[in-house]
């Protein structure tokens, strides 16, 4: 970090008046804050690291009081980070005179995904392992510190034994044709030389329990008649919610439009959750020729992918066995949400170029049986169809306990965009630059791999183009380096006549210009069904800000 970049950063803070995930504050006027530990770990286990500032006061709007002995804090700080922290850190510092006071800045870089979590020696694991969550630092509970201890090596949860299962739970007609496949593809193998049973204990299907052959974790779950007999929560469930949150109820006061669960093998599961996750799905229809051609919300690609990728890589660990992994759509969104975090050395930064698989023998079976592709290759096949479909990347969110896919329903490029962009016409843009900003109309921010995924350039161009984003007037930067975010400029509104965003504005927007809408016309207006714009404009009635005139099917809505 250069004096410049501190500077910034510390303006940042005082602008926004808080503390960030990447950045905390302490005042140290009076000596070397206590617990400092926390922060330490929390930034060292963190992806990309953080900054601890000192010389500022939360407590009078972040201002600057300067530390009271620069010196002593940095040998405080030194002694900790390499003698009592787990693995030792080095920090880097930064002392700098602003306003004739000292801030010192000391950056923690990440730990090594091979040597996390970093902890504090003398509470030792758990306790004195953190993870940052917000502007918060938070103690670690078992599982997350079991994750990062897994992350180490190569796990084999998946290549355990199933204690209570026989080979008879295994379905004959799958076996045939997983080992038929195989020798397809690989004729002449000597692996699949032998007994039945030497061959499925060579795959891993199973394992020698003393005496007996029974199957393996991957082995059931692939090929089992019922695997949830023995692991009843590794299913897949779907939820089907009204709104945008999970609290919104029907008109009829329900919680959920739908709610199934799919059992059975991993093949079965996948082709059962993503046929009915599909049928749930709004269509729009397009015509070519003589035919019609319904395009799901969602595109189908990217949903299988999806499911794909959180059977193969979510934690098969006894630690997680009771949970499931979970589909929710929403009014807006499209969410997969499965067990576990990210394995090894990927993030959410760099899963596009980053391989690693928890579930090694798992994953081989499912590259045999074509559930998934070649390894890696899922991210970036669903980044590509949802930008063919117009439609922004997904989101990816590592919780550590669990990892969340997101899918936006809403296009990117749509004729409001076009209209909202057109009071930019005066400056030069590329078309890159147009799409990160209907982007951040969306999103509110971006950073440098969104806009990678976003236009499919490295992060070379999309640093320069950024760049000229900002020196165009149009986006600030936020935050220094390898935090850096940008948004809107705050000057920067829709132009007059743009529709907002809401739909219940739409609506009334709608009114004032034609002076009433029924239902039919707000469906139209919204691209919802017909019991989505009942609610939106029963709800508008109840706040007062509709009334209806005439009844059934003339009945229409004006302003109250």
């Amino acid at each position: 970090m250069t004096r410049n970049e501190l500077r910034q950063l510390i303006e940042y803070v005082q602008k926004r008046q808080s503390e960030f995930d990447h950045v905390e504050v302490k005042s140290a006027r009076r000596g070397t804050p206590k617990r400092l530990y926390e922060p330490l770990s929390s930034f060292a286990n963190r992806s990309g690291g953080g900054v601890i500032l000192f010389g500022l006061d939360e407590s009078s709007d972040f201002s600057i009081v300067g530390v009271g002995d620069g010196h002593r804090l940095q040998e405080d700080i030194t002694h900790l980070a390499t003698d009592q922290m787990e693995p030792a850190l080095r920090p880097e510092f930064l002392i700098d005179e602003i306003e004739n006071e000292t801030v010192v800045a000391v950056e923690v870089e990440e730990t090594p995904a091979a040597r996390k979590p970093c902890f504090y020696k003398q509470a030792g694991l758990p306790k004195g392992a953190y993870i940052r969550v917000g502007n918060t630092n938070r103690q670690m509970n078992e599982y997350e510190v079991f994750g990062y201890l897994s992350g180490r090596g190569q796990p084999i949860h998946d290549e355990e034994i199933v204690p209570d299962a026989t080979l008879e739970d295994l379905d004959k007609g799958l076996l045939d044709d997983y080992l038929a496949r195989l020798r397809e593809y690989r004729p002449g193998a000597s692996f699949l030389d032998g007994s039945h049973e030497e061959v499925l204990n060579r795959l891993r299907v199973a394992g020698l329990d003393g005496d007996l052959v029974r199957p393996t974790v991957a082995g059931l779950l692939m090929f089992g008649k019922y695997p949830q007999e023995f692991f009843p929560q590794m299913m897949i469930t779907f939820v089907q919610y009204y709104g945008t949150t999970e609290d919104e109820k029907t008109p009829k006061g329900a919680r959920f439009m739908d709610n199934r669960r799919f059992e059975g093998p991993i093949p079965e599961m996948v082709e059962q959750a993503e046929t009915y996750v599909l049928g749930a799905m709004r269509k729009s229809a397009l015509i070519e020729g003589m035919f019609r051609r319904d395009i799901p919300e969602y595109p189908q690609e990217a949903l299988r992918e999806a499911l794909a990728n959180a059977i193969a890589h979510r934690d098969y660990s006894p630690y997680v066995r009771g949970s499931h992994i979970q589909i929710s759509m929403f009014a807006d969104r499209l969410e997969v949400q499965s067990p576990g975090s990210l394995f090894g050395n990927v993030t959410e930064e760099n899963l596009e170029e980053e391989h690693s698989t928890r579930n090694a023998r798992l994953m081989r079976m499912m590259e045999d049986m074509h559930i998934v592709e070649n390894r890696g290759s899922g991210i970036r096949a669903m980044l590509m169809v949802m930008r063919e479909a117009n439609l922004e990347p997904p989101r990816f969110d590592d919780r550590r306990s669990s990892f969340r896919v997101t899918f936006r329903n809403h296009t990117l490029m749509n004729p409001e965009a076009i209209a909202w962009l057109n009071q930019f016409s005066d400056i030069v843009l590329d078309d890159r630059q147009r799409l990160a900003l209907v982007y951040l109309r969306q999103r509110r921010q971006i950073t440098n791999s969104d806009y990678r995924r976003l236009n499919h350039v490295d992060s070379i161009v999309a640093s320069q183009e950024l760049r000229g984003l900002v020196q165009s007037g149009l986006i600030e930067q936020k935050g220094v380096g390898r935090w850096t975010s940008y948004s809107l400029e705050e000057s920067i509104g829709p132009p007059k006549g743009t529709k907002p965003e809401k739909d219940e504005d739409k609506i009334l927007d709608h009114i004032k210009t034609h002076g009433s809408i029924n239902n039919p016309e707000c469906r139209e207006l919204l691209g919802v069904d017909d019991t989505r714009a009942y609610y939106l404009l029963k709800k508008l009635c109840k706040s007062k800000h509709l009334k209806p005139k005439g009844k059934s099917k003339a009945r229409r809505y004006v302003m109250s």
